[in-house]
């Protein structure tokens, strides 16, 4: 195929390989450089709602994602003294969004992710190659690589950085630095599913709020794994995403006093955690410069108390290939179409994943009265309602040949 249908992408992450797919589907030969020597399974848990199962689906992930993940029946919400106070019927979601809510492995989404492109000879996947420097000349750009397998050069029509929150190729195109510390830690977790409870093996997302920090639990791997989630207040920075987390730590951040026995229990079975720091940026005008642009975490770093940071990249990936599609023969035009069809999509996420962080770690007596709102006024049904707009996102069509689904009154 002719370079000017080659895209580049910096990073084989989750974003990085929807994009490779999605792009390969609309006629592209694209090459995906890897700053790793090896790809590895790492992560725990993640949250596929409608919105980003449906693109998944139309790339053809369908049957090798349903037999992996699992499909919840609702999110269950609960205060930190163990008292429920809504139960939101995600299970709903393939009736009224058409197209199911998923929670998987972070490894096994990838995985499929990874055989999907493997199988295809219009994507090319390189690892050892960090991305470096590009140029951008009058034919598209070229990227110049190192590490410790490939160096050399790249060209292409367009260059898309997926390479995460500390994106070099962000560093190349805006001095703005890099993303800021939330002052929140993530440890993270997975148990044997025959090693907790069968309350704890059904198919659902726990969901644990309490001054300062919150629980989630869910079960992972088609069920084999129960995945743990607990995020507290912490000013501590650590980078990478593989640190060693102290499971005494851990407890120490739910403390007694404050926590139900049963979930204290949950954080006490897990023989090894992981931990890292959270970090968020605000939205910015700014995603790319003429044939370069930015996608995921890149771009749009964002919380996780809305579920939604792999879920936005993979909405991104849809868009990007469709816009470029659309108009090949003009990258920088496509690439600035694209962003502008996301920037405000991606801001209201980062926001709202913001204002539930105030809301999920309440202390006393703002959390009363969350609790009793949650309880009296909102409800499960109403939760899910206004999330809506949120869930029931539709691709562009040509990832999504389902008619829209009604949502249900």
């Amino acid at each position: 195929m002719a370079e000017s249908r080659t895209i580049l992408i910096a990073g084989a992450g989750i974003g990085g390989l929807t994009a490779a797919l999605a792009l390969a589907d609309r006629g592209f030969r694209v090459v995906v450089l890897e700053q790793a020597v090896q790809l590895e399974p790492t992560g725990a848990g993640l949250q596929l709602s409608p919105n980003a199962a449906r693109v998944l689906i139309g790339l053809g992930a369908a049957e090798r994602l349903a037999a992996v993940a699992v499909a919840p029946d609702a999110v269950r919400v609960r205060n930190a003294a163990g008292r429920d106070l809504a139960r939101i019927p995600i299970g709903r979601s393939p009736t009224r969004y058409g197209a199911p809510y998923w929670v998987a492995h972070r490894g096994d989404l990838h995985g499929v992710l990874l055989d999907l492109v493997r199988a295809r000879p219009d994507i090319t996947l390189t690892l050892g190659a960090r991305v470096d420097e590009y140029a951008v000349h009058a034919n598209g750009v070229t990227v110049a690589t190192a590490g410790p397998s490939v160096a050399g050069e790249f060209a292409g029509l367009a260059l898309i950085g997926a390479d995460g929150v500390w994106s070099r190729v962000r560093a190349r195109l805006f001095d703005d630095g890099p993303a800021l510390p939330a002052g929140r830690t993530a440890w993270r977790a997975l148990l044997p599913a025959d090693r907790v409870e069968p309350e704890h093996r059904a198919p659902t997302v726990n969901l644990w709020l309490g001054r300062g920090a919150h629980l989630v639990h869910y079960p992972v791997r088609a069920g084999a794994l129960i995945n743990l989630v607990a995020i507290a207040a912490d000013d501590e920075i650590v980078t990478g995403w593989s640190a060693p987390g102290d499971g005494a730590e851990v407890l120490r951040r739910f403390p007694a006093h404050q926590w139900a026995a049963p979930a204290r229990d949950l954080l006490a079975r897990p023989e090894r955690w992981l931990r890292w720091s959270l970090y968020d940026r605000r939205p910015g005008r700014r995603w790319g410069r003429g044939p370069v642009t930015l996608l995921g975490d890149a771009v749009h770093p964002m919380l996780p108390f809305m579920a939604q940071g792999a879920a936005m990249a993979i909405e991104d990936a849809a868009v990007l290939a469709d816009a470029l599609a659309r108009r090949p023969w003009d990258a920088p035009g496509a690439l600035r179409e694209y962003e502008g069809r996301r920037r405000d999509r991606t801001a209201a996420v980062q926001r709202t994943a913001r204002r539930n962080d105030r809301v999920y770690h309440l202390g006393q007596p703002a959390a009363l009265l969350r609790d009793l709102a949650m309880r009296t006024v909102l409800g499960g049904e109403t939760v899910l309602a206004r999330h809506d707009w949120l869930y029931a996102w539709r691709p562009p069509p040509s990832f999504d040949p389902a008619p829209p689904v009604q949502a249900e009154e």
